[in-house]
């Protein structure tokens, strides 16, 4: 065998050898969703398995002439600093900041929060934080 044509089947080998475990490799791994774990929703509760019914986020959207009332409840105990939701936030269907609400749970015994929005339709999006068990989403239409 040439010189040469050991240096090029040497090299075709090296290059074989990285491009087939690599695509062997992709087709066995799963989907991962960029959002997996940083929220959690009544679909996908991953280690919060029991926990979406009193923190998944209730959307309840009223509409009146030119302007929507996005009310969002999460149906959560309030003890204390000791196990509280922490915040609400709203977000439109970009998912671009529109308002939140922090609770204080020395005197809100409900968090509760309400929003208006003037000439807006689309998706909106919920999250409530609780202080034990993370960040949660839900969405309803306007």
């Amino acid at each position: 065998m040439k010189r040469r044509d050991f240096i090029r089947l040497t090299a075709a080998s090296a290059g074989a050898s990285l491009i087939v475990p690599t695509i062997s490799w992709a087709e066995e791994a799963k989907p991962v969703s960029p959002s997996q774990d940083i929220y959690y929703t009544k679909e996908a509760s991953g280690r919060w398995a029991g926990k979406a019914a009193t923190h998944v986020p209730v959307i309840e959207v009223t509409k009146a002439e030119g302007s929507a009332t996005v009310k969002i409840t999460t149906p959560h105990e309030m003890k204390g600093y000791e196990h509280y939701i922490v915040k609400h936030v709203l977000l439109d269907k970009n998912y671009k900041f529109l308002d939140e609400h922090l609770f204080d749970p020395t005197k809100e015994t409900l968090a509760v929060s309400s929003y208006t929005l003037k000439d807006y339709s689309g998706t909106v999006y919920a999250l409530s934080t609780c202080n034990k068990h993370d960040l949660w989403l839900s969405s309803a239409e306007v």
